[in-house]
């Protein structure tokens, strides 16, 4: 018997997919606890249509996600801070404070878990930072760190 799982089934297979059951599993097990629905034309429809309308919004997610790395490849967060003599910052300048520069100069609002900092910038100067905005798609940012 075909069916469309609603949930994962170990040894059988991932939610909305379709496979093949045996009458007796189908009908005793899945079917009764709400793991699964029979693969009926209808229900072979809607998760056909379900299956498409996820993949026209990952388009539109990946189009948005290129068009932001397009403007963060053209932008200079600068941030000021205060430093030493020999350009060595009293503190850090972390990942937060690069997204909430980038929200407030900017209007660009990006998770600070996205920016790829290895580590805390302590120097003055400019660094260069990865941005993964989503899965295939990243940019490179220019921080400038000056002084106050």
């Amino acid at each position: 018997m075909k069916v469309i799982l609603k949930q994962d089934v170990k040894g059988l297979g991932k939610k909305e997919s379709m496979v093949e059951a045996s009458d007796g599993y189908a009908r005793n097990y899945l079917l009764p606890r709400g793991l699964a629905v029979e693969a009926s034309a209808s229900n072979i429809n809607v998760l056909n249509s379900k299956k498409d309308s996820e993949r026209t919004k990952k388009e539109r997610e990946l189009a948005a996600a290129k068009l932001v790395a397009e403007k963060i490849k053209d932008i200079v967060v600068v941030i000021k801070s205060k430093a030493g003599e020999n350009g060595k910052l009293f503190g850090s300048i972390t990942s937060m404070d690069i997204s909430s520069r980038l929200k407030k100069d900017f209007g660009l609002d990006i998770d600070k878990k996205k920016i790829q900092l290895h580590d805390s910038i302590k120097t003055l100067g400019t660094a260069e930072v990865e941005v993964k905005i989503y899965s295939e798609v990243s940019a490179k940012l220019k921080v400038k760190i000056e002084q106050e």
